[in-house]
């Protein structure tokens, strides 16, 4: 069994035991979060689409830890102006380990 979710303007497809990085929410580590934007639900017996959720369906997960993900650096330049700039970024992001399928 499978589902569709959505979460921080992203879609995932998760199943019961995956693991998954998500934008960061408003949750503490070692805590249980319930994701009702099911978008679809697949199982032995054929998927149920949502319009635009399914529902009575949801999702629920276990909150490993929140943190931030390596650092990418920008670097931002104009041509022929001596013009240059360099920047580091660091998205922060919560790790979900998904314990429950609800359809």
């Amino acid at each position: 069994m499978y589902a569709i979710i959505e979460t921080g303007g992203k879609q995932y497809k998760v199943e019961v035991g995956d693991t998954v990085f998500v934008e960061k929410l408003p949750v503490e580590a070692e805590s249980e979060i319930t994701i009702d934007k099911v978008i679809a639900v697949g199982s032995d017996d054929g998927i149920k689409v949502g319009a635009p959720y399914v529902e009575g369906a949801a999702v629920t997960a276990k909150a490993v830890k929140n943190g931030k993900a390596k650092k990418i650096v920008v670097m931002t330049y104009k041509p022929k102006k001596n013009e240059k700039r360099k920047l580091g970024h660091r998205q922060p992001y919560t790790k979900l380990e998904i314990t429950a399928i609800n359809a």
